[in-house]
């Protein structure tokens, strides 16, 4: 049955608005005349072929997180042998917020209207990519919908788990070089100058130290903030250069060149790729189109690049261990369990052990270059500090000497 969405008056003449369901526009109006209400607009929240209307969900209704807790609902309400219908339903009505529930109320009419499911994700790409559809399409192709869900489930969680242990390993050192930043600009452009000013009037010669800080600080606060703005142009030149495919492949290329951050992007993307073919492959998806989508899925463009290549050939019959080992950025870890689960057979098993043992590698790097950055990074803070306390010692030292 059609979902509406209708902005309708009531008894007290307040203005709100909802979702209701009825055969049409007409069928909706009586239903809310029936309720005491007065209708002012009632629109379709999915024309009958499925399309979703332009704009309509300008904003995402899901984040990743709650994509994953959707997906683990709904994967338990199935699996537990509730038709579709009647679990989207139970989920709208559950939904939290009004654009969420406007979407799996479009998602229901879709199907109600004899649409697959995963065409019916599929008409809302910002939300449902392509790999989401796909292994949905799968699970329907099987019959198995339920474990296929509750596998597609289990991905999105890991990934956000993978994602949140890498950012917060990350997130402490960061906290700390700006901290750091900000106190010696404090100390260089406010406290050096203002200390140091009371022995600029004499003539004799301040310390090499104390002139080179007060260079320093006189270079801070007189080009501080061409300097701050030179910085922020360059970012945003940086970040619209990336918006070229070329250069953000020849950016992205660069990277994975790097000792420590190289190593990283690329463990991180092969646990990516790898759980990404895994899963479609273990869902049923051909492995042609298994490749297509997990190459969309990298955030790396020169390692997508790879992959697409990999794509390349192995439809032209070569082995995927194979492929994959022609092609550097890849860890070689990736290439080892594709040969493995090509002569036993296993394929899907293997990539999935390979994907776990990247991103455990990654997380432990991670927190190892995490754990190496926070003292060095308090030690440099410390340095800095100390500088300039003696940067405005050594005068007064300097000053108690002339007197005796």
């Amino acid at each position: 049955m059609p979902a509406y969405r209708y902005e309708a008056l009531d008894a007290a003449g307040k203005a709100g608005t909802g979702l209701v369901e009825a055969e049409n526009p007409k069928a909706a109006r009586a239903q809310l005349r029936a309720q005491a209400l007065v209708p002012l607009a009632v629109t379709p929240v999915a024309a009958a072929g499925g399309a979703p209307a332009a704009g309509r969900f300008a904003r995402r209704a899901f984040d990743a997180a709650a994509l994953a807790v959707w997906t683990r609902q709904l994967a338990g309400l199935v699996g537990a042998g509730l038709p579709l219908e009647r679990a989207l339903s139970a989920l709208a009505d559950e939904a939290d917020t009004p654009r969420r529930r406007e979407l799996v109320a479009q998602l229901r009419a879709e199907v109600n209207a004899g649409a697959p499911f995963a065409r019916a994700l599929a008409g809302a790409p910002r939300e449902f990519d392509e790999v989401y559809c796909a292994v949905v399409a799968a699970g329907e192709h099987s019959g198995a919908l339920g474990q296929v869900l509750d596998r597609l489930a289990d991905d999105l969680e890991a990934r956000l788990a993978l994602r949140a242990k890498l950012l917060g390993a990350m997130l402490y050192p960061a906290i700390v070089s700006l901290i750091a930043v900000v106190i010696v600009v404090f100390l260089v452009s406010y406290v050096v100058p203002q200390v140091a000013s009371v022995f600029t009037s004499s003539r004799r010669a301040l310390p090499v130290l104390t002139q080179a800080m007060l260079a320093i600080s006189s270079f801070v606060r007189g080009w501080g903030w061409a300097l701050l703005a030179a910085a922020a142009a360059a970012a945003g030149g940086f970040v619209l250069l990336r918006r070229r495919p070329a250069f953000r492949e020849r950016s992205d290329a660069a990277l994975l060149r790097l000792p420590l951050a190289g190593r990283l992007a690329r463990g991180y993307n092969g646990a990516r790729f790898a759980g990404t073919l895994a899963m479609l492959a273990g869902a049923g998806v051909p492995i042609l189109k298994a490749l297509q989508a997990a190459a969309e899925t990298l955030s790396n463009r020169a390692m997508r690049a790879d992959a697409l290549e990999v794509l390349v050939q192995v439809r032209e019959g070569a082995p995927l261990a194979s492929a994959l080992a022609a092609k550097k950025r890849f860890p070689p870890l990736l290439a080892m369990f594709a040969r493995l689960g090509e002569q036993t057979g296993r394929l899907p098993a293997m990539l999935d052990r390979a994907a776990r043992q990247l991103g455990n590698e990654v997380q432990r790097r991670a927190l190892a270059l995490a754990t190496i950055l926070e003292p060095l990074l308090i030690v440099a803070m410390g340095v800095v500090v100390m500088l300039i306390v003696l940067a405005v010692l050594l005068p007064i030292i300097q000053l108690n000497t002339w007197v005796r």
